[in-house]
């Protein structure tokens, strides 16, 4: 798998811009089913693979997160598969934020094939804010403001 980011705007279906961030992965063979089409699943490794890198280009990570003891965890995830994806295949993984609020986070991802630029699948997860006990909490305000700012006008 290999990891490429670049910062850019984007319209969304939205006024504001965001923030995007786009991977690069190489479809291995392990990650394909008998048919030769990559298992369904993979998609949403991907889009955690997205994710981190999102939160890399913010200047910060998932690990330094948990040491403020502020963790994202997954509440809901959907993915609307376009077309199949094969072994080999590359496959350019966008991710920006949809929206934020102190206790609640939804990023949403596209997959295309990077040699086209065809959509392959489309997705969401929503993340809630908690503590190392999983109890609900207020996002710190260093995150916030990055997440905020990725969001432009729709972080309401």
């Amino acid at each position: 798998m290999s990891g490429r980011h670049t910062s850019m705007s984007v319209n969304v279906n939205q006024p504001a811009t965001v923030t995007v961030n786009e991977t690069r992965i190489r479809v291995r063979y392990a990650e394909t089913d008998q048919m030769g089409v990559v298992y369904h699943a993979n998609h949403f490794i991907w889009f955690e693979v997205g994710r981190v890198e999102l939160l890399r280009q913010f200047g910060f990570s998932y690990k330094d997160m948990e040491r403020d003891d502020c963790f994202i965890a997954v509440v809901d995830a959907q993915c609307r598969y376009k077309a199949s994806v094969h072994y080999d295949d590359e496959v350019v993984v966008r991710t920006y934020m949809k929206h934020v609020r102190e206790k609640v986070i939804r990023f949403g991802y596209e997959l295309r094939r990077a040699e086209t630029g065809d959509l392959l699948a489309e997705g969401e997860t929503t993340h809630i804010v908690a503590n190392s006990k999983m109890k609900p909490r207020v996002l710190p305000e260093k995150y916030l403001s990055a997440f905020r700012a990725a969001v432009g006008s729709r972080s309401v």
